[in-house]
């Protein structure tokens, strides 16, 4: 039951990264997850969960690897060969032997063998980490195809030197050539293993698939269980689990491409609930590694026979020498464009070969190889330095983390150049990427039942497309004056809000209808806010419910039940109060040009021609018809939000770009809400 609330604590802690995340968005969620980790365990709760390397490997490395593997284009990563095969496997070997010689001249008390081990188990960096922060830090995409592919093949590198250095730490006995022979079995027989293995799972479903078994949940239980698989399989022959998991995905990639067109539901139904597992292992991954740094540090700090200060010179020291055998290693290995697999490009910028450098980061697969060290070697002594080597492996991942947290946004950031022509262009093309991703989304839910609501949808949207397409379109409110324009429609709602309890106080509305309506305006005023001021639209909101209920407690009490305000009533109302604001914007506009104010007149003009065409009885006003174009548009919302989020975790647009177009979506999610409750 213990282990059950911890794992529940967590998967919360994960939830809450993630919102941190939202409002501190210069610090990557692994460093958030991983400070979160520690803290559950500095904080004096009895949580305690010990690390088991090899549980650890199976449960989150091979499903990750795995994924990454099936979702890494084939066409790129074999174009890459060259360069990731010299990071993966020549700069680990680099790094073994120049780190585990400077390690044992730095620290006499950890045996040559024993440093090697440690440079072994630093060598390669995380697959997870890197695409943690690539996604959110914008590299170039051939940089982040290589990151990558080095990430999925420098593991097998780095835990094969490892389990040699540390077999002749703990027996003594090491053999060269011996060691060199069975990394390559290691390795290609991982990979081999891997793609037959994943042949013959493709060929049972293909078999049951042949039997009438089409079943979607059980295609999934298969897919979910196929890296577990293949890692076990190829551990139990002595080969590279790790290896496996990845040619494994590689070969399911393949597989992949079949699904969609043979099983269309199942590729639905695969990529939500992958994305789903993939969250939760990544969030997992970093939490577990806070949850191990405080034990750690404090064995070593706490030691008097340890001086903290040049423990700590000693992990900064061994992370600089990191840094500088990867960049000296790229940069001997980028004549003439080698590194991005071009033998005619010129040789990569300055700025390219550091990024190479610092997004070399490390990860969870380092700290779970320290923490195989066994404890006592073959003759019984313990394993000398084992807590100092798992000290010193934790350090330089922390150090990987913030050195690329901090360095990498400043590198990859690209100066702005663009004019306001330029910008605005931009935006149009991002804004109609986004709807044409709600189109495609309408399109693949549209059915017999839905049919004409989904074509009613579509037709707004591919209006909307068409108007932001037209150089001197109508539509003039592009992204970047989308702030200035929700800052207007609050102060319209304030207008409408003053008009209704004026109406309210001179009795010309009824209790019912004025509250019913200013429900309405305190959801609208939510959807408009931004998430700064969102605290202060709910403080407000409070306050006049409050006050509400005060009235209410003051007033004579009728004896009589809620009964729901006539909408025909309200549509009057909402007539009212958009001549209200129409004439107040109007004014305001006629004594200064402002064109967020002429945005908002624009929308209440529209809505007062709306409500005045609006006709009872016709087909568009069927109760039936009504659902089924709010679900409509509602999953359309989604998708838009799902598109912006998509966009700015590929890389492809920018902070400021993902906030500008999700102020677009807030403000047409406004407008669809505020239409639903009046209409």
């Amino acid at each position: 039951m213990n282990v059950f609330i911890i794992i529940l604590m967590l998967l919360v802690l994960i939830g809450v990264s993630n919102v941190v995340n939202r409002y501190v968005p210069f610090i990557p969620v692994p460093l958030i997850q991983i400070a979160l980790g520690a803290i559950l365990v500095i904080v004096p709760l009895g949580v305690h969960l010990h690390l088991e390397p090899e549980l650890f490997f199976i449960l989150f490395i091979a499903p990750l690897l795995y994924n990454d593997g099936k979702h890494t284009p084939r066409d790129e990563l074999w174009r890459l060969r060259a360069p990731i095969l010299l990071l993966a496997v020549g700069l680990v070997f680099i790094t073994v032997c120049v780190v585990g010689y400077v390690t044992h001249w730095l620290i006499p008390s950890i045996p040559l063998a024993a440093a090697f081990g440690l440079a072994a188990i630093l060598s390669p960096t995380d697959a997870v980490a890197v695409s943690a922060l690539a996604g959110r830090i914008h590299l170039p995409k051939s940089l982040k195809r290589l990151l990558e592919g080095e990430a999925l093949m420098n593991d097998a590198s780095g835990l094969v030197a490892f389990k040699f250095a540390i077999a002749a730490a703990v027996t003594g006995v090491f053999s060269l050539p011996k060691a060199s022979l069975s990394f390559l079995v290691i390795s290609i027989g991982g990979l081999l293993v891997g793609a037959l293995v994943a042949f013959l799972i493709i060929v049972v479903r293909h078999l049951l698939r042949r039997a009438g078994l089409e079943d979607e949940t059980m295609h999934m239980l298969l897919q979910i269980l196929t890296p577990f698989l293949l890692f076990l399989i190829a551990e139990e022959l002595g080969l590279s689990g790790i290896l496996a998991a990845v040619a494994g995905g590689l070969v399911h990639a393949i597989e992949n491409e079949r699904i969609a067109f043979t099983m269309p539901n199942l590729r639905n139904v695969s990529n939500a609930t992958w994305s789903v597992i993939l969250f939760v292992l990544n969030g997992l991954v970093f939490v577990l590694l806070g949850l191990q740094i405080p034990g750690v540090s404090r064995t070593i700090l706490s030691d008097p026979n340890f001086d903290n200060f040049k423990v700590i010179g000693y992990a900064i020291l061994i992370y600089a020498l990191l840094l500088v055998l990867r960049f000296g290693w790229t940069f001997i290995f980028t004549r003439g464009g080698r590194l991005f697999g071009n033998q005619n490009q010129a040789v990569p910028s300055l700025r390219i070969l550091t990024l190479t450098t610092i997004s070399g980061v490390r990860g969870a697969v380092t700290l779970a190889g320290a923490f195989s060290i066994p404890l006592f070697l073959q003759n019984g002594d313990p394993f000398p330095q084992r807590d100092l080597i798992i000290f010193l492996a934790s350090s330089v991942i922390l150090l990987s983390l913030l050195t690329a947290s901090i360095v990498l946004p400043l590198l990859a950031k690209k100066k702005n150049t663009a004019g306001d022509a330029e910008k605005e262009r931009l935006e149009r093309e991002w804004q109609i990427e986004v709807l044409a991703a709600a189109v495609r989304a309408l399109q693949k839910t549209s059915s017999e039942k839905n049919e004409l609501a989904v074509n009613t949808v579509i037709g707004d949207y591919k209006l909307m497309m068409q108007q932001l397409g037209q150089k001197d379109g109508r539509v003039k409110r592009l992204p970047r004056f989308q702030q200035e324009e929700a800052g207007m429609r609050l102060l319209a709602l304030n207008i409408e809000r003053k008009y209704v309890n004026e109406r309210l106080e001179s009795g010309q509305v009824s209790r019912e209808q004025a509250n019913y309506y200013l429900k309405m305006l305190e959801q609208l005023e939510l959807i408009l806010a931004n998430k700064l001021d969102l605290g202060k639209v709910i403080v407000k909101n409070i306050w006049r419910r409050l006050k509400m209920v005060m009235t209410s407690y003051s007033q004579p009490r009728v004896a009589a039940s809620f009964v729901e305000p006539d909408m025909v009533e309200i549509r009057s109302l909402k007539m009212q109060c958009s001549q209200a604001v129409v004439d107040e914007f109007s004014k305001r506009c006629a004594l200064q040009s402002d064109e967020a104010a002429e945005g908002v007149l624009d929308y209440y003009q529209q809505t007062l021609d709306r409500l005045r065409r609006f006709t009872f009885g016709s087909r568009r006003n069927d109760a039936s018809f009504n659902d089924c174009l709010r679900e409509v548009h509602w999953i359309a919302i989604q998708a838009e939000r799902d598109a912006v989020q998509a966009f700015f975790e590929r890389g492809d647009i920018t902070r400021e770009m993902a906030s500008l177009l999700r102020r677009v979506i807030r403000n047409r999610e406004a407008t669809l809400y505020e239409l639903e409750e009046i209409g």
